[in-house]
Formats: C-alpha cells, sequence, structure tokens
C-alpha cells in the first residue's frame, strides 16, 4: 500500500521495518519540537472508547470537513496548521497545507507539520497508519462519524472538550441542533404520497449507490425524500435492470468542482437513461462536504435538497 506523503514523496506500507523508521523518524521530530510532558489537561473519550489527553492543542491538524467546521465554528480555526483534500469551507481553510485524502494519511507527511493534536475523522487510515499516529507522543483524538444531529452534538462536544472550549461548545450545539430540528421538521410536512425516491450516486463509472446506514441516505430522509436503496447497507452498485424496478424520481450527486456533472451526462448513462429521472431531467447537485459531511451546516444542505426536490414549495 502506498500513502502520499504531499510533497512528491511515497511511503510504502509493505516495505519490511517501513514504519518502524517512520515512527522513528516521527517521533525524533515531534518530541523535540513540541516538548512533550505531562500536561494539565482535560482528558477525553474518542470514538474508539480511549481516554486521550489532548494537551495545550494550539498547533491541529484536522482530518474530515465536519471537523474541520467544527474547529471554526469554535472560534478555533487559527490553531489550525493543516487539513485533509476534503476540508474546503470555509474559504480561508484553501490557504492551510495540504495532507492529501484522509485515507490515504502518511505518518512522515503529518509528522513534519509539527502539530500537538490531530483531530481525525473516525474512519481516517490506512489503518497501518492511523495505528501508528496513535503510538506517537503526539494526541490523536478519533472523532466519531454519527448521521444524526445526536451524532452532530457529540462531534462539537468532544472536540470542544479536546480544544478546552467547552462553554462555547454548548453554546454551538445549542444553535446547529435547533436549526437541524427546525429544517427536518420542516421537510417531514411533505405527506407520504408526494415523497419523491431519491438515488445518490457517488459517480458514474461504477454506479455506486447509497444504501441504509450512509450519510447520503440520511441527508435524503432528513430532507422529506425516500431512498429505495435503503434495502441494502453501505454503497452497492446499482445494475441497469435495479434501477429500473427502482424507478428513482431524483438523482443526488456530488459536485465535480467544475460546475458539473450535467443532466446531459448523467442522463446519458444507458443505466440511469430509463429512469423517470431521467425522463425529466430530475438531477440534484450539492457540495459533497455540504451535503453529506454532517457538520454545522448540515440543517441549510437538509433545506436546499428539500426545495430542490419539491421547488412547489413544501
Amino acid at each position: 500500500m502506498v500513502g502520499s506523503l504531499g510533497e512528491g514523496k511515497t511511503i510504502h506500507w509493505s516495505q519490511p521495518g517501513r514504519i518502524a523508521a517512520v515512527l522513528l523518524l516521527a517521533l525524533s521530530v515531534l518530541v523535540p519540537s513540541c516538548g512533550f510532558k505531562a500536561l494539565a489537561a482535560e482528558t477525553v473519550v474518542d470514538a474508539l472508547g480511549r481516554t486521550v489527553v489532548p494537551g495545550a492543542a494550539t498547533r491541529i491538524v484536522t482530518l474530515g470537513s465536519d471537523v474541520t467546521e467544527i474547529v471554526h465554528a469554535l472560534g478555533a480555526g487559527g490553531r489550525i496548521v493543516a487539513i485533509d483534500r476534503g476540508s474546503k469551507y470555509p474559504p480561508e481553510v484553501a490557504q492551510k497545507p495540504n495532507v492529501g485524502y484522509r485515507r490515504q494519511l502518511s505518518v512522515e507527511g503529518l509528522a513534519s507539520l509539527r502539530p500537538d493534536l490531530i483531530l481525525a475523522a473516525e474512519d481516517s487510515g490506512p489503518p497501518e497508519a492511523v495505528e501508528v499516529l496513535k503510538s506517537l507522543a503526539i494526541p490523536i483524538v478519533l472523532v466519531p462519524q454519527d448521521n444524526s444531529p445526536q451524532g452532530i452534538e457529540h462531534k462539537i462536544t468532544l472536540i470542544a472538550a479536546s480544544l478546552g472550549l467547552e462553554d462555547k461548545g454548548k453554546a454551538v450545539s445549542a444553535e446547529v441542533l435547533t436549526a437541524f430540528q427546525a429544517a427536518a421538521d420542516l421537510a417531514s410536512q411533505i405527506p407520504p404520497e408526494r415523497r419523491k425516491k431519491v438515488v445518490f450516486f457517488h459517480g458514474l463509472v461504477r454506479l455506486s449507490a447509497a444504501g441504509a446506514g450512509t450519510s447520503a441516505d440520511a441527508i435524503i430522509r432528513y430532507a422529506g425524500g425516500l431512498n429505495p436503496m435503503d434495502i441494502v447497507q453501505g454503497y452497492k452498485a446499482a445494475s441497469e435492470e435495479k434501477l429500473i424496478e427502482m424507478a428513482p424520481d431524483v438523482i443526488l450527486m456530488m459536485g465535480d468542482g467544475k460546475g458539473g456533472p450535467s443532466a446531459e451526462l448523467v442522463f446519458g448513462n444507458r443505466a440511469l437513461a430509463a429512469t423517470p429521472a431521467a425522463a425529466n431531467k430530475a438531477l440534484v447537485v450539492l457540495d459533497g462536504a455540504y451535503m453529506i459531511g454532517f457538520g454545522p451546516r448540515t440543517s441549510d444542505a437538509i433545506r436546499d435538497l428539500a426545495k430542490a426536490l419539491y421547488p412547489e414549495g413544501e
């Protein structure tokens, strides 16, 4: 397995002794620069049930768009020294060093940034890299992935505690939960007979559709839609026959960053061309992190998707 180092280097996890060498290098970089010692800091319990002492948390790496947005919502964006590729909001994060895709992390690349805390989405990887990071002197707090308002509250509470901002965390949680509930309540007023069947696809090559347990499935439901793919767990390939059987009214996709994908491209796909969605050119495209991040802006995403699904009014 190969992970990007962010500056033209790679780490080959399959090479014997490579992880050990990286560990030694990371320790040599981190310990002198951060001056680690027993710090009088609160402990937190992360997504894996680990008790972590966050420490000073003045140089933070955030991995996950929701994690990055929450740190900014807490007023601690100035402490961030690097982000992952998926973190694009607020706009000023584009000025931060980027460590690449959070599921293909490089220990060496992260260590070179000399952070004193890593806040990482629970699905960060690869597992080998996360294990090495957990063994370093630098604290790493894994933030749970939970596609619910309670999950957002848990994320905010955990991150706020890690940063010593518990009071601010309570205020942000209250604001976010109130907005989320208002958006969900509005969408819930859509009568059953008007609810549209919506299928979310990651891309058009393999037509991998979102089933139950995914953030896309959750946002569809909160916005008043029905997901005919919820009969399966996770992301599964959807055949032409299956799509005709499900008869989705709307296709939902993430933006490609270039103004697409277009309805012509999506419904030019043979498997999608025979669906009711194709007949009406019913395509909704939203920014990925905004739509499925389940962070501070999720209430806005629910409203935007609901308006797109039911433009005649809720």
